[in-house]
Protein backbone atom coordinates (compact mmCIF):
# COMPACT_ATOMS: atom_id res chain seq x y z
CA UNK A 1 0.00 0.00 0.00
CA UNK A 2 1.27 3.48 -0.82
CA UNK A 3 1.87 6.27 1.68
CA UNK A 4 -0.62 7.19 4.37
CA UNK A 5 -0.90 10.27 6.58
CA UNK A 6 -3.52 10.63 9.31
CA UNK A 7 -4.15 14.17 10.52
CA UNK A 8 -6.53 14.46 13.47
CA UNK A 9 -7.78 17.85 14.66
CA UNK A 10 -8.87 17.83 18.31
CA UNK A 11 -11.22 20.73 17.75
CA UNK A 12 -10.47 23.67 20.11
CA UNK A 13 -7.86 22.07 22.43
CA UNK A 14 -5.66 25.17 22.78
CA UNK A 15 -2.64 25.23 25.08
CA UNK A 16 -2.20 28.80 26.31
CA UNK A 17 -2.78 32.39 25.24
CA UNK A 18 -0.94 33.65 22.18
CA UNK A 19 1.19 36.81 22.48
CA UNK A 20 -1.55 38.78 20.70
CA UNK A 21 -4.39 37.39 22.85
CA UNK A 22 -5.05 40.89 24.19
CA UNK A 23 -6.27 41.90 20.75
CA UNK A 24 -9.00 39.27 21.06
CA UNK A 25 -9.82 39.90 24.75
CA UNK A 26 -8.46 36.44 25.56
CA UNK A 27 -5.65 37.18 28.02
CA UNK A 28 -5.35 34.31 30.49
CA UNK A 29 -7.07 31.68 28.36
CA UNK A 30 -5.58 28.17 28.51
CA UNK A 31 -7.98 25.44 27.40
CA UNK A 32 -5.85 22.40 28.16
CA UNK A 33 -4.32 23.76 31.34
CA UNK A 34 -7.56 24.90 32.89
CA UNK A 35 -9.33 21.65 31.98
CA UNK A 36 -6.50 19.75 33.68
CA UNK A 37 -6.88 21.89 36.81
CA UNK A 38 -10.61 21.23 37.01
CA UNK A 39 -10.19 17.50 36.47
CA UNK A 40 -7.80 17.00 39.38
CA UNK A 41 -6.88 13.40 38.56
CA UNK A 42 -6.63 13.84 34.82
CA UNK A 43 -6.33 10.33 33.34
CA UNK A 44 -4.58 10.79 30.00
CA UNK A 45 -1.59 8.41 30.27
CA UNK A 46 -1.22 7.83 26.54
CA UNK A 47 -1.23 11.51 25.58
CA UNK A 48 1.23 12.23 28.39
CA UNK A 49 3.51 9.40 27.29
CA UNK A 50 3.32 10.80 23.75
CA UNK A 51 4.77 14.08 25.03
CA UNK A 52 1.75 16.33 25.56
CA UNK A 53 3.17 17.46 28.91
CA UNK A 54 6.56 18.12 27.33
CA UNK A 55 5.13 20.93 25.23
CA UNK A 56 6.23 24.37 26.38
CA UNK A 57 3.68 26.31 28.40
CA UNK A 58 1.59 23.49 29.90
CA UNK A 59 2.86 23.26 33.50
CA UNK A 60 -0.35 21.52 34.57
CA UNK A 61 0.74 18.34 32.76
CA UNK A 62 3.66 16.11 33.68
CA UNK A 63 6.38 15.65 31.03
CA UNK A 64 7.32 12.16 29.88
CA UNK A 65 10.89 10.97 30.35
CA UNK A 66 10.95 9.23 26.96
CA UNK A 67 8.09 10.57 24.81
CA UNK A 68 6.71 8.16 22.25
CA UNK A 69 5.91 10.94 19.79
CA UNK A 70 7.47 14.23 18.74
CA UNK A 71 5.97 17.33 20.28
CA UNK A 72 5.64 21.10 19.96
CA UNK A 73 3.13 23.89 19.66
CA UNK A 74 2.03 26.23 16.89
CA UNK A 75 1.15 29.90 16.45
CA UNK A 76 -1.77 30.99 14.30
CA UNK A 77 -0.55 33.82 12.10
CA UNK A 78 -3.93 34.70 10.57
CA UNK A 79 -5.91 37.27 12.53
CA UNK A 80 -8.74 35.05 13.62
CA UNK A 81 -9.74 32.29 15.99
CA UNK A 82 -12.48 30.62 13.99
CA UNK A 83 -12.72 27.20 12.42
CA UNK A 84 -12.22 28.20 8.80
CA UNK A 85 -9.23 30.46 9.47
CA UNK A 86 -7.41 27.81 11.49
CA UNK A 87 -8.10 24.96 9.09
CA UNK A 88 -7.21 27.05 6.06
CA UNK A 89 -3.88 27.98 7.62
CA UNK A 90 -3.14 24.28 8.19
CA UNK A 91 -3.12 23.77 4.42
CA UNK A 92 -1.24 26.93 3.51
CA UNK A 93 -4.00 29.48 2.93
CA UNK A 94 -3.73 32.52 5.20
CA UNK A 95 -6.49 35.04 4.40
CA UNK A 96 -5.27 38.56 3.61
CA UNK A 97 -8.15 40.11 5.55
CA UNK A 98 -10.00 38.79 8.60
CA UNK A 99 -13.61 37.78 8.22
CA UNK A 100 -16.36 40.00 9.64
CA UNK A 101 -18.35 39.21 12.76
CA UNK A 102 -21.67 40.58 13.98
CA UNK A 103 -21.29 40.15 17.73
CA UNK A 104 -22.59 43.49 18.93
CA UNK A 105 -25.88 44.11 17.16
CA UNK A 106 -26.61 40.96 15.17
CA UNK A 107 -27.19 41.00 11.43
CA UNK A 108 -28.42 44.20 9.74
CA UNK A 109 -31.88 44.50 8.22
CA UNK A 110 -30.52 44.36 4.70
CA UNK A 111 -29.33 40.77 5.30
CA UNK A 112 -32.39 39.56 7.17
CA UNK A 113 -34.92 41.24 4.87
CA UNK A 114 -33.37 39.60 1.82
CA UNK A 115 -33.20 36.23 3.60
CA UNK A 116 -36.87 36.41 4.61
CA UNK A 117 -37.96 37.46 1.13
CA UNK A 118 -35.99 34.80 -0.74
CA UNK A 119 -36.83 31.92 1.61
CA UNK A 120 -40.45 32.87 2.26
CA UNK A 121 -39.93 31.85 5.89
CA UNK A 122 -42.26 34.57 7.19
CA UNK A 123 -39.77 36.10 9.61
CA UNK A 124 -36.96 35.06 11.93
CA UNK A 125 -36.29 34.75 15.65
CA UNK A 126 -33.19 35.66 17.62
CA UNK A 127 -30.64 37.55 15.51
CA UNK A 128 -27.96 37.92 18.16
CA UNK A 129 -24.67 36.46 19.30
CA UNK A 130 -25.41 33.68 21.76
CA UNK A 131 -24.64 30.06 22.60
CA UNK A 132 -26.53 27.67 20.35
CA UNK A 133 -27.84 25.62 23.26
CA UNK A 134 -28.92 28.69 25.22
CA UNK A 135 -30.91 30.10 22.34
CA UNK A 136 -32.79 26.81 21.97
CA UNK A 137 -34.02 27.10 25.55
CA UNK A 138 -34.89 30.73 24.96
CA UNK A 139 -36.64 30.48 21.60
CA UNK A 140 -37.24 26.78 20.87
CA UNK A 141 -40.89 26.82 21.95
CA UNK A 142 -41.64 30.00 20.03
CA UNK A 143 -39.97 28.50 16.96
CA UNK A 144 -42.20 25.42 17.16
CA UNK A 145 -45.29 27.61 17.52
CA UNK A 146 -44.45 30.14 14.78
CA UNK A 147 -42.33 27.91 12.51
CA UNK A 148 -39.90 30.82 12.11
CA UNK A 149 -36.21 29.84 11.95
CA UNK A 150 -33.85 30.87 14.74
CA UNK A 151 -30.99 33.00 13.47
CA UNK A 152 -27.88 33.60 15.58
CA UNK A 153 -24.14 34.15 15.41
CA UNK A 154 -21.04 34.05 17.62
CA UNK A 155 -17.51 35.42 17.74
CA UNK A 156 -16.99 33.39 14.57
CA UNK A 157 -17.95 34.90 11.20
CA UNK A 158 -20.97 32.64 10.87
CA UNK A 159 -24.70 32.84 10.08
CA UNK A 160 -26.40 29.98 11.93
CA UNK A 161 -29.93 28.75 11.31
CA UNK A 162 -31.54 26.53 13.95
CA UNK A 163 -34.75 24.62 13.23
CA UNK A 164 -36.59 21.67 14.77
CA UNK A 165 -36.52 18.74 12.38
CA UNK A 166 -40.24 18.08 12.88
CA UNK A 167 -41.10 21.72 12.08
CA UNK A 168 -38.77 22.49 9.19
CA UNK A 169 -37.60 19.46 7.17
CA UNK A 170 -33.85 19.06 6.77
CA UNK A 171 -34.10 19.53 3.01
CA UNK A 172 -35.83 22.89 3.52
CA UNK A 173 -33.31 23.95 6.17
CA UNK A 174 -30.42 23.13 3.86
CA UNK A 175 -32.10 25.03 1.01
CA UNK A 176 -32.47 28.06 3.27
CA UNK A 177 -28.79 27.80 4.18
CA UNK A 178 -27.85 27.83 0.50
CA UNK A 179 -29.95 30.95 0.00
CA UNK A 180 -28.38 32.57 3.07
CA UNK A 181 -24.89 31.70 1.82
CA UNK A 182 -25.33 33.77 -1.33
CA UNK A 183 -26.59 36.66 0.79
CA UNK A 184 -24.06 36.75 3.65
CA UNK A 185 -20.74 35.77 2.06
CA UNK A 186 -20.46 39.15 0.26
CA UNK A 187 -20.86 40.75 3.70
CA UNK A 188 -17.64 39.16 4.94
CA UNK A 189 -18.80 35.96 6.65
CA UNK A 190 -17.14 32.60 6.07
CA UNK A 191 -19.90 30.07 6.79
CA UNK A 192 -23.60 29.39 7.05
CA UNK A 193 -24.37 26.56 9.45
CA UNK A 194 -27.51 24.45 9.53
CA UNK A 195 -28.29 23.68 13.20
CA UNK A 196 -31.16 21.17 13.29
CA UNK A 197 -32.47 20.02 16.65
CA UNK A 198 -35.04 17.67 18.15
CA UNK A 199 -36.86 17.07 21.43
CA UNK A 200 -39.23 19.06 23.61
CA UNK A 201 -38.70 22.03 25.92
CA UNK A 202 -36.58 22.22 28.05
CA UNK A 203 -34.66 19.25 26.63
CA UNK A 204 -34.02 20.32 23.06
CA UNK A 205 -30.95 18.57 21.61
CA UNK A 206 -28.99 19.50 18.52
CA UNK A 207 -28.71 16.56 16.12
CA UNK A 208 -25.74 15.35 14.09
CA UNK A 209 -27.42 16.58 10.90
CA UNK A 210 -25.52 19.85 11.18
CA UNK A 211 -24.08 20.98 7.88
CA UNK A 212 -21.64 23.80 7.15
CA UNK A 213 -21.88 25.78 3.91
CA UNK A 214 -18.44 27.32 3.63
CA UNK A 215 -16.77 29.90 1.44
CA UNK A 216 -13.93 28.04 -0.30
CA UNK A 217 -10.32 28.95 0.50
CA UNK A 218 -9.43 32.02 -1.57
CA UNK A 219 -6.02 30.60 -2.45
CA UNK A 220 -4.62 27.28 -3.55
CA UNK A 221 -4.02 24.79 -0.74
CA UNK A 222 -1.86 21.72 -0.32
CA UNK A 223 -5.09 19.69 -0.58
CA UNK A 224 -5.44 20.95 -4.16
CA UNK A 225 -1.87 19.88 -4.91
CA UNK A 226 -2.43 16.43 -3.40
CA UNK A 227 -5.58 15.90 -5.45
CA UNK A 228 -3.86 17.07 -8.62
CA UNK A 229 -1.11 14.53 -7.93
CA UNK A 230 -3.68 11.74 -7.70
CA UNK A 231 -3.36 11.33 -3.94
CA UNK A 232 -6.60 10.39 -2.21
CA UNK A 233 -7.78 12.96 0.37
CA UNK A 234 -10.43 11.64 2.75
CA UNK A 235 -12.26 14.25 4.84
CA UNK A 236 -13.92 12.94 8.00
CA UNK A 237 -16.42 14.95 10.05
CA UNK A 238 -16.75 18.60 9.11
CA UNK A 239 -13.47 18.69 7.17
CA UNK A 240 -15.04 18.56 3.68
CA UNK A 241 -17.46 21.41 4.42
CA UNK A 242 -14.67 23.60 5.86
CA UNK A 243 -12.94 23.49 2.47
CA UNK A 244 -16.18 23.53 0.46
CA UNK A 245 -15.13 20.03 -0.69
CA UNK A 246 -12.23 21.49 -2.69
CA UNK A 247 -9.28 19.15 -2.81
CA UNK A 248 -11.35 16.46 -1.06
CA UNK A 249 -11.83 13.03 -2.66
CA UNK A 250 -14.17 11.47 -0.08
CA UNK A 251 -16.67 13.12 2.30
CA UNK A 252 -17.44 11.00 5.37
CA UNK A 253 -20.07 12.24 7.82
CA UNK A 254 -19.71 11.53 11.54
CA UNK A 255 -22.01 11.44 14.56
CA UNK A 256 -19.66 12.70 17.26
CA UNK A 257 -16.13 11.94 18.39
CA UNK A 258 -16.44 8.19 18.87
CA UNK A 259 -17.90 7.77 15.40
CA UNK A 260 -15.17 10.02 14.00
CA UNK A 261 -12.46 7.86 15.57
CA UNK A 262 -14.10 4.65 14.34
CA UNK A 263 -14.42 5.96 10.80
CA UNK A 264 -10.80 7.09 10.91
CA UNK A 265 -9.81 3.55 11.90
CA UNK A 266 -11.98 2.14 9.11
CA UNK A 267 -10.26 4.37 6.59
CA UNK A 268 -6.79 3.46 7.88
CA UNK A 269 -7.74 -0.12 7.21
CA UNK A 270 -8.80 0.29 3.60
CA UNK A 271 -7.03 3.23 1.96
CA UNK A 272 -3.87 5.25 1.57
CA UNK A 273 -3.37 8.99 1.04
CA UNK A 274 -4.35 11.71 3.49
CA UNK A 275 -7.01 10.86 6.09
CA UNK A 276 -8.04 14.20 7.61
CA UNK A 277 -10.37 14.09 10.62
CA UNK A 278 -12.00 16.73 12.81
CA UNK A 279 -13.31 15.62 16.22
CA UNK A 280 -15.75 18.41 17.00
CA UNK A 281 -17.29 17.39 20.32
CA UNK A 282 -14.57 19.04 22.41
CA UNK A 283 -15.61 22.37 20.93
CA UNK A 284 -19.33 22.05 20.32
CA UNK A 285 -20.41 20.02 23.35
CA UNK A 286 -18.02 21.24 26.03
CA UNK A 287 -16.04 24.35 25.04
CA UNK A 288 -18.94 26.50 23.92
CA UNK A 289 -21.09 25.15 26.73
CA UNK A 290 -18.38 26.02 29.30
CA UNK A 291 -18.23 22.52 30.73
CA UNK A 292 -14.63 21.81 31.81
CA UNK A 293 -15.41 18.43 33.36
CA UNK A 294 -17.20 17.21 30.24
CA UNK A 295 -14.30 18.57 28.19
CA UNK A 296 -11.79 16.71 30.34
CA UNK A 297 -13.71 13.44 30.13
CA UNK A 298 -13.83 13.77 26.34
CA UNK A 299 -10.04 14.14 26.28
CA UNK A 300 -9.75 11.11 28.56
CA UNK A 301 -11.94 9.17 26.14
CA UNK A 302 -9.72 10.08 23.19
CA UNK A 303 -6.69 9.09 25.26
CA UNK A 304 -8.06 5.54 25.50
CA UNK A 305 -8.50 5.46 21.71
CA UNK A 306 -5.05 6.77 20.81
CA UNK A 307 -3.19 3.42 21.12
CA UNK A 308 -5.68 1.78 18.75
CA UNK A 309 -5.09 4.51 16.16
CA UNK A 310 -1.33 4.08 16.37
CA UNK A 311 -1.59 0.26 16.27
CA UNK A 312 -3.68 0.50 13.08
CA UNK A 313 -0.93 2.36 11.24
CA UNK A 314 1.72 0.68 9.14
CA UNK A 315 5.42 1.39 9.57
CA UNK A 316 6.25 4.57 7.71
CA UNK A 317 2.77 6.10 8.12
CA UNK A 318 2.65 9.68 9.40
CA UNK A 319 0.33 10.65 12.28
CA UNK A 320 -0.30 14.30 13.16
CA UNK A 321 -2.50 15.46 16.06
CA UNK A 322 -3.25 19.14 16.63
CA UNK A 323 -6.05 21.68 17.13
CA UNK A 324 -7.46 24.63 15.21
CA UNK A 325 -7.92 27.21 18.02
CA UNK A 326 -8.76 27.31 21.72
CA UNK A 327 -12.10 27.26 23.52
CA UNK A 328 -11.32 27.54 27.22
CA UNK A 329 -14.40 26.19 29.05
CA UNK A 330 -13.45 28.16 32.17
CA UNK A 331 -13.20 31.50 30.35
CA UNK A 332 -15.78 34.24 30.18
CA UNK A 333 -18.32 34.16 27.38
CA UNK A 334 -19.00 31.13 25.22
CA UNK A 335 -16.65 31.61 22.29
CA UNK A 336 -13.29 30.48 20.98
CA UNK A 337 -10.08 31.71 22.58
CA UNK A 338 -6.88 32.88 20.87
CA UNK A 339 -4.28 30.27 21.88
CA UNK A 340 -1.29 28.22 20.86
CA UNK A 341 -2.28 24.73 19.72
CA UNK A 342 -0.45 21.52 20.60
CA UNK A 343 1.39 19.40 18.07
CA UNK A 344 2.04 15.67 18.46
CA UNK A 345 3.40 13.74 15.52
CA UNK A 346 5.20 10.54 14.67
CA UNK A 347 6.26 8.48 11.69
CA UNK A 348 5.46 4.98 12.86
CA UNK A 349 8.66 3.08 13.40
CA UNK A 350 10.70 6.28 13.29
CA UNK A 351 12.53 8.20 16.02
CA UNK A 352 10.54 9.93 18.76
CA UNK A 353 11.11 12.44 21.54
CA UNK A 354 12.09 15.39 19.34
CA UNK A 355 11.05 18.82 20.60
CA UNK A 356 9.68 20.56 17.50
CA UNK A 357 9.55 23.83 19.44
CA UNK A 358 7.14 26.65 18.73
CA UNK A 359 6.19 26.60 15.07
CA UNK A 360 5.61 30.06 13.61
CA UNK A 361 2.51 29.08 11.64
CA UNK A 362 -0.12 26.35 11.38
CA UNK A 363 0.99 26.08 7.74
CA UNK A 364 3.98 23.97 8.85
CA UNK A 365 1.54 21.05 8.96
CA UNK A 366 0.58 21.50 5.32
CA UNK A 367 4.25 21.84 4.38
CA UNK A 368 5.03 18.59 6.21
CA UNK A 369 2.15 16.75 4.55
CA UNK A 370 3.26 18.02 1.15
CA UNK A 371 6.82 16.92 1.89
CA UNK A 372 5.63 13.50 3.02
CA UNK A 373 3.76 12.90 -0.25
CA UNK A 374 6.50 14.49 -2.38
CA UNK A 375 4.28 17.19 -3.87
CA UNK A 376 5.60 20.62 -4.74
CA UNK A 377 4.48 22.93 -1.90
CA UNK A 378 6.50 25.72 -0.30
CA UNK A 379 4.17 27.51 2.14
CA UNK A 380 5.21 26.85 5.72
CA UNK A 381 8.26 24.94 6.92
CA UNK A 382 8.21 21.14 6.88
CA UNK A 383 9.33 19.35 10.04
CA UNK A 384 9.40 15.93 8.33
CA UNK A 385 13.19 15.80 8.51
CA UNK A 386 12.97 15.94 12.31
CA UNK A 387 10.70 12.90 12.54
Amino acid sequence: MSKRCVFIVLDSIGCGELPDAHLFNDVGAHTLGHVAEHMGKFKIPNLLQSGLGNIEGIPQLAPAENPTANFGRMIETAMGKDTATGHWEFVGCVPDEPFKTFMEHGFPDEILDEFIKKTGCGGVLGNKAISGTVILKELGEEHMRTKKPIIYTSADPVFQIAAHESVIPLETLYDWCKIAFDIVIPHGLSRVIARPFMGEFPDFKRTHNRYDFTFPPPKETVLDRLSEAGIRVTGIGKIPSIYANRGISDDIHTDGNDDGVQKTLDCIGDRSGLIFTNLVDFDSLYGHRRNPIGYGKAIERFDTQLPGIIDALDDGDLLIISADHGNDPTYRGTDHTREYVPLLTVVKGGPTGTDLGTRSTFADIGATIGDFFNVDWNIGESFLDKL
